[in-house]
């Protein structure tokens, strides 16, 4: 019977764990031994009393807990201290941000791990229960939202009351992606007037069906502005610096803006300067998704909330770890399904000629394998 472990995540901030005590259920009826370091789902809210009502077994230390393990499952990249635990080819599965933390995929490589990165799950219809991406930035887009509310001070949805009308709060979107969409789900719940924009020509639609008003200068180039695989390819400095032009004008307008811009591999594209910046009205708030890839927002600091003239920056990275059971859930679905590939009749047998797995190895064998993070 191969051994799936689980342990702590031990990045800063992380609170939420790999597999949840539902999760861990139908891992062991797919034929495996789950074995949970201790205290792994207490931020998650999953103690470990849980897993072992699941059927799991709890070690008390990360050591013992991979020290068997053949699957690895992760939120984050495993610390050294992790890595050095692995047994020789044990397969690591997790969201290990392969193009940015080189050190973090050479030295699993190193190691002799497979790994296996679920960001890079590609996105077709089989895959779409895998897609970790989709399911962690559905959560932070809704987080985002609410994060803005607390921070903006002041009610979001219009009010009339006897003593005069409060009007509703005017919320710009930039980036309407799975989190993009979200956030403008979530801000129209909350009764505010909601724009966005995006360059991909397939947003507009989805933003308009959520009872969005869509903002983009629609040129041939903003046409063809998507890849195969949905994602927004970079724009020309011409157009950026069009829609820079039609987004300082409309910017200046908003309550609240919430930028959620991000390509694959690539630093997070700038899209609020600080002239737009200093525009805003004195109390007027934006909150940041993309600061762990450097920010859309010029100035933006990870990890703070600070004010610059009466305006308010949000830069706190992992907003699907501020609501950790759900992200947790959700993700430990994510890997549930990607792990019943590597799976046959109880027994570890991982196709690598399958299309999902192929698109996802990074390493194996004690060399990086994937072709776009492989040494020229």
């Amino acid at each position: 019977m191969p051994v799936l472990a689980v342990t702590k995540e031990r990045r800063a901030g992380e609170t939420r764990v790999a597999v949840t005590p539902d999760a861990a259920k139908k891992l062991i009826a797919l034929g495996f031994d789950v074995v949970i370091e201790t205290g792994a789902g207490v931020s998650a809210s999953a103690p470990d009393t849980d897993y072992l009502a699941a059927g799991a077994k709890v070690f008390p230390t990360a050591t013992e807990a991979l020290k068997d393990a053949d699957v690895v499952l992760k939120v984050r990249g495993p610390a050294d201290e992790e890595i050095s635990s692995l047994k020789p080819g044990a397969i690591v599965v997790g969201l290990f941000n392969p193009y940015q933390d080189r050190p973090l995929v050479d030295a699993l490589t190193a190691h002799g791990a497979t790994v296996f990165a679920m960001e890079l799950v590609p996105r077709i219809t089989r895959a779409q229960v895998m897609d970790a991406l989709s399911s962690q930035a559905n959560l932070a887009g809704y987080r985002a939202v609410i994060e803005a509310a607390e921070v903006y001070g002041r009610a979001l949805p219009m009010m009339m009351t006897a003593a005069g009308t409060i009007a509703a709060a005017k919320v710009f979107v930039m980036g309407a992606g799975v989190a993009g969409l979200q956030a403008i789900a979530t801000a129209r719940r909350l009764g505010a007037v909601v724009t966005a924009t995006d360059v991909r020509p397939a947003a507009k639609e989805q933003v308009e069906s959520l009872g969005a008003k869509f903002v983009a200068v629609e040129d041939e180039e903003f046409k063809a502005a998507e890849t195969a695989a949905g994602y927004a390819k970079e724009m020309s400095p011409e157009y950026q610096a069009k829609q820079a032009a039609l987004v300082a004008e409309h910017i200046k307008k908003q309550d609240i803006v919430v930028t959620t811009a991000l390509i694959p591999g690539r630093p997070a594209p700038k899209l609020v300067s600080a002239e737009h910046v200093a525009s805003m009205k004195p109390g007027s708030v934006l909150v940041d998704l993309a600061v762990e890839a450097g920010g859309n927002v010029a100035g933006v600091r990870l990890g703070e909330i600070f004010e610059i003239g009466g305006v308010k920056i949000v830069g706190i990275p992992n907003l699907a770890g501020r609501i950790a059971a759900d992200s947790s859930a959700l993700y430990a679905r994510n890997l549930t399904a990607f792990v019943g590939l590597l799976v046959k009749d109880g027994q570890l047998a991982p196709d690598y000629d399958d299309e999902i797995l192929k698109a996802a190895l990074v390493a194996r064998g004690g060399a990086v394998v994937h072709p776009a993070l492989r040494a020229p």
